[in-house]
């Protein structure tokens, strides 16, 4: 299957404007392209590096699949899915 530069922009795009850590595009059953955040996001960074990866799909991508799968989704998945930076814990006092 032939991963076009849409699906490329397209996970670079839903990256950088939600701020999150890595977004996904489920082009089939088995392909996917991922765009990541090498490092967090602050106000002091002057620069981004983006990581973008395609191939197959991992534990996490099969279940997610599973999912579309037994909801009728079809592929490939319109929606870029969005993972985000876990949370801050607080400081025990």
């Amino acid at each position: 299957m032939k991963i076009t530069r849409n699906a490329f922009a397209k996970v670079i795009e839903g990256l950088l404007e939600s701020g999150a850590r890595s977004a996904t595009v489920y082009l089939s059953p088995v392909q996917r392209v991922t765009a990541t955040h090498i490092h967090k996001p602050s106000a002091r960074n002057r620069h981004t590096t983006i990581a973008v990866t395609y191939g197959q799909l991992n534990w996490a991508g099969r279940e997610f699949v599973r999912l579309c799968k037994k909801a009728k989704v079809p592929f490939p998945v319109r929606k870029v899915q969005l993972r985000w930076w876990p949370k801050k814990r607080a400081k025990k006092k």
